[in-house]
């Protein structure tokens, strides 16, 4: 009988550490606080978009994946800077050309 409460006194012990632990490294649960209505999380520069800022850019969560307004925001832009990268590349092989 007193090896059982021994056992189940070290079991406690045990679960109580590895709860404590747990609770360090994960935190206590706290959310962050929602956004306000019309925000968004998303940010890219206004111009010379790199890799590490598409890299970098995170969605606000819903429901049932990422805020699609969010992503097409996002994608408005990529494209409108891929567009202006062409634009330049057209415009300097031109002149490359004229060059010669």
């Amino acid at each position: 009988m007193t090896t059982a409460l021994i056992y189940l006194v070290v079991m406690l012990l045990v679960a109580a550490v590895v709860f404590l632990l747990a609770a360090v490294v994960f935190g206590r649960g706290e959310e962050l606080a929602p956004l306000p209505p019309g925000s968004s999380p998303t940010r890219l520069p206004a111009e010379d978009i790199t890799a590490e800022d598409v890299h970098a850019v995170r969605y606000q969560m819903v429901l049932r994946g990422y805020k699609m307004s969010e992503v097409d925001w996002v994608m408005r832009r990529l494209g409108v800077e891929i567009e202006e990268l062409r634009a330049k590349v057209a415009e300097l092989e031109a002149d490359r050309e004229g060059a010669r």
